[in-house]
């Protein structure tokens, strides 16, 4: 399994976002600069992540792009989901009934486990966990 690009860019956005000051505001030029993200990806990015609720944004030369919630309160997991919609490893570990071997087929419970610690680590990290503290 691996995760898009385009959540990709959308986690680095973000911790982008999470490092700021919570008062500033970043524009999208700047936050494509320094993520290495292209612009006009990052666009689509913002605007998916707007919708979902995770980050604020305004136009004008005070506009700009900021984080809705605190960093301690968006998990990895909520980003990930935003982009790329609920985390599957495979189609049966949603809908069982779509392998052909049933409740026979031997790799279903590790398909679930495994997806479920995943979604689980992932919803338990959030993005202060990667914002350096400041004495």
């Amino acid at each position: 399994m691996q995760i898009t690009r385009q959540a990709d860019y959308a986690l680095r956005a973000m911790l982008y976002l999470a490092q700021m000051d919570p008062a500033q505001r970043a524009s999208t030029s700047l936050i494509a600069q320094e993520k290495n993200i292209p612009p006009s990806f990052l666009a689509k990015i913002i605007s998916q992540l707007s919708i979902a609720g995770l980050i604020h944004t305004s136009r004008g030369a005070r506009g700009g792009v900021a984080l809705a919630r605190q960093p301690e309160q968006i998990s990895l997991l909520e980003v990930v989901e935003a982009i790329d919609g609920p985390i599957s490893l495979n189609e049966c570990t949603n809908n069982p009934d779509v392998c052909a071997f049933g409740d026979d087929c031997p790799l279903h419970t590790i398909w679930c486990s495994t997806q479920a610690e995943l979604i689980e680590k992932l919803r338990k990290t959030t993005f202060s966990q990667f914002v350096p503290v400041h004495a």
